[in-house]
């Protein structure tokens, strides 16, 4: 049967007047990066900061706003980088700091605004300062500056609580002492190797403001921060209790995730960012257990924008999607904030595997549709390398091959990250589908023989293909006035498996079907394994998948391919 589209306005939180556009960050296309896998400039098997820099204009030709680069510092790489050991020096294994200043100034040239990763919850096993505090021992200086503990039992023989782990295990590890007996513990949220560092000593809050401003000073835009959430631990380090794994991406309330102190040190860092020009931005990894909590971290005096992680884990279903939406705009719009969606990032598994429910086929034609999706709704989107040419996540790698180190530890958290982190395709009919400066380059994670039909050299030009539905989907977002920065969407009746909603260019009223210029555009989304027939809202704009039959214009009627995404001019 054929339904019409009626509306049914959902209006975001009173209690703060619309903001205004002022800054780029609002309705921002970024672009993840992760350095290890995108592109290798030398030949040694690991991508690097010079081969970014030449697949920059890769980049400016999606079209986004800005580039989000993962760790590059000096690292013994524990875990991906995420073990700092020097946050003024480039690791080797990356290049040196001139390559850091050519890619800023490159992308800068391109149009292209830089975000570099911080670690500020904890350092490398490496850093001087906590070797230091191994060879000083209990109640130095040097120890404050992470979380040292005597243990429990008799003889100190227990860790100091019950804490687990994120990557599985303890979250303590005991050291000895300089004449080798048992001494204390510290606390590791993730790997032994990276300890955690104590956001209560002066000391810690001082070096990091130096190692913000040696990085704005060398002209990034801005810093996604790590664990953003996960700085400030509850006083006293109380047990938990329950003997539950901690989740990285959870609902759980946890004594150190999420505690209220963690907002004065980001409101600390806005200020040292606004003292700088250009917009530079601070973006929190926050876990959040509501949308209103996380709406705390960018909160108008605090941080720019929040990663929207109740969006990537809802699942393909109409009413949940709905859900995530109005309470995302309501909670972010309440403190005159930005959303921020995302699909996919280098700690989940692919959203084109995620969505597949074991057909290839269907994972991928929803991901195309949910990539529409994202880009339609109001605020800021963020783009994982590779998610634009459709690449699913490697389940198959072999065991010997892994370097996560949550592989090697029992009941770490679910999923193996190495399968989204496999260095991307471009070109070329053999691994490593020039991912490396030469054919028969090495490549630290083996790509699957398929995804030469996947690389950007295939999909280039080619009607229909990933890339070209998400160059299109940018650039269309770019240039219609209903699309990008705003804080609500109108809901219209659809379909039982539809969702449809209005976007409305600023100025023009909701509801409004405009003056025949496009002031609005309507989004539909089959959520549904079958097509569905429904009256044209306007003139077919984009699609995730081609109409069933020719689109008409306002008014006839239009078959909606199953798992797909709609974009109408009216």
């Amino acid at each position: 049967m054929t339904q019409e589209l009626t509306p049914s306005l959902s209006e975001p939180a009173a209690g703060l007047p619309a903001s205004s556009r002022t800054g780029w960050w609002r309705d921002a296309v970024i672009y993840q990066v992760y350095v290890r896998s995108f592109a290798d400039g030398d030949g040694d098997g690991v991508g690097d900061l010079r081969g970014a820099r030449e697949r920059l204009p890769h980049l400016a030709r999606l079209g986004v706003d800005a580039v989000w680069l993962t760790p590059f510092y000096a690292s013994p790489q524990a875990d991906g980088g995420y073990d700092v050991a020097d946050y003024r020096v480039v690791d080797p294994l990356f290049g040196d700091l001139d390559d850091a200043r050519e890619l800023i100034r490159a992308a800068h040239g391109l149009g292209l605004r830089v975000i570099t990763d911080i670690v500020p919850n904890h350092t490398s096993d490496r850093h001087d300062w906590f070797r230091q505090a191994l060879r000083e021992g209990p109640g130095s200086p040097a120890r404050a500056r992470y979380l040292f503990r005597p243990g429990r039992g008799a003889s100190g023989e227990l860790p100091p609580n019950d804490w687990e782990s994120v990557f599985g295990g303890p979250a303590w590890t005991r050291t000895k002492n300089p004449d080798g007996t048992p001494g204390e513990w510290y606390l590791h949220l993730f790997a032994p190797e990276q300890p955690d560092l104590n956001w209560d000593d002066p000391e810690v809050r001082r070096e990091f403001d130096a190692i913000l401003r040696f990085w704005l000073d060398l002209g990034v835009d801005g810093f996604r921060i790590d664990v953003a959430h996960g700085m400030v631990k509850a006083a006293g380090l109380p047990d938990i209790g329950h003997g539950r794994q901690a989740e990285l991406i959870g609902n759980q309330v946890l004594p150190f995730f999420d505690q209220d102190g963690v907002h004065e040190i980001h409101r600390h860092w806005r200020r040292l960012l606004d003292s700088y020009g250009g917009d530079r931005i601070g973006v929190a990894e926050a876990w959040a257990p509501s949308p209103e909590r996380l709406a705390l971290y960018v909160r108008p005096d605090e941080l720019h924008q929040a990663f929207n992680f109740q969006f990537l884990k809802s699942p393909w279903e109409p009413g949940a999607l709905r859900t995530v939406v109005d309470e995302s705009l309501r909670a972010t719009g309440s403190v005159g904030a930005p959303t921020t969606w995302v699909l996919s990032n280098h700690d989940v598994v692919r959203h084109t595997t995620r969505y597949a429910d074991g057909d290839p086929e269907r994972g991928l034609r929803r991901a195309r549709a949910a990539a529409l999706l994202m880009l339609a709704l109001p605020g800021s989107a963020y783009v994982y390398q590779g998610e634009e040419l459709g690449l699913p996540e490697v389940t198959d790698l072999p065991d010997e091959a892994r370097q996560d180190p949550s592989f090697f530890r029992a009941d770490g958290q679910d999923g193996f990250r190495d399968g989204c982190r496999v260095p991307i395709p471009w070109s070329g009919s053999e691994p490593p589908y020039g991912f490396g400066p030469r054919p028969g380059s090495p490549s630290w994670l083996p790509q699957p023989p398929r995804w030469k039909e996947l690389s950007v050299a295939e999909q280039e030009g080619t009607p229909g293909s990933t890339l070209e539905l998400y160059r299109s989907a940018i650039a269309l977002r770019r240039e219609h006035p209903a699309l990008g920065a705003g804080e609500a969407v109108e809901w219209l009746d659809a379909p039982e498996g539809v969702l449809a909603f209005r976007r409305t260019a600023a100025g023009a009223a909701p509801g409004s079907a405009g003056d025949g210029a496009g002031a609005a555009v309507v989004v539909t989304l089959n959520t549904l394994g079958r097509a569905v027939e429904l009256t044209a809202p306007g003139r077919l704009l984009l699609s995730s998948a081609p109409p069933a039959a020719p689109a008409p214009r306002s008014g006839g009627t239009v078959r909606i391919p199953a798992d797909s995404c709609a974009w109408w001019a009216i």
